[in-house]
């Protein structure tokens, strides 16, 4: 599938702030510098008859020992170890008599698995996360900077035709210092 349009960018952002991010994927990191991921792009891939889908190309590099959950607005979430373990390390950081963070530990962690690619790039999706998002024949593949999230087609359509109203993305952007 082709992607649609990119912006490719050179950042210096946290957790690295040495390192040098590039928006876009770009593969193997270079063996003189550490750079972290940053997923971008829209593909829309087949689920096949086992539940699996092929993962883009770009995103396979850093996918290795990924994890995926169920994720927030009804999607699914795969992210690359270095990723979880940040993920993780958070909620771990969190006390454990607060109940919203007990309950978002257990909505992340209770049904997340962790991924190998097969030598084709497909990865396996277990039943019960397919069934959170219902994902069936098809999947949009979404690149959301740290991780990659999956999402069934109909809602990601709507989610995206939402975010596309100019006063809505406005009104949604108010507050966080953009």
């Amino acid at each position: 599938m082709v992607p649609q349009a990119r912006i490719w960018q050179q950042h210096t952002a946290q957790p690295f702030p040495d390192a040098h991010i590039f928006v876009g994927a770009l593969g193997s990191p270079d063996s003189r510098s550490t750079r972290a991921q940053v997923f971008t792009g829209e593909y829309r891939h087949a689920v096949d008859e086992k539940g699996r889908i092929a993962v883009p190309v770009r995103f396979r590099p850093d996918l290795v020992g990924a994890f995926v959950s169920k994720w927030i607005d009804g999607c699914l979430a795969i992210h690359p170890r270095a990723a979880w373990d940040v993920l993780s390390a958070k909620l771990g950081a969190l006390p454990v008599t607060d109940g919203n963070a007990r309950t978002f530990s257990r909505y992340i962690f209770g049904a997340a698995f962790e991924v190998e690619l097969d030598k084709q790039g497909r990865l396996l999706l277990p039943d019960v996360l397919r069934g959170f998002a219902k994902l069936e024949r098809e999947v949009v593949i979404v690149g959301a900077r740290d991780h990659v999230e999956l999402w069934t087609p109909p809602l990601w359509d709507a989610y995206s035709a939402r975010m596309d109203d100019p006063d809505v993305l406005a009104e949604n952007l108010q507050g966080l210092g953009i």
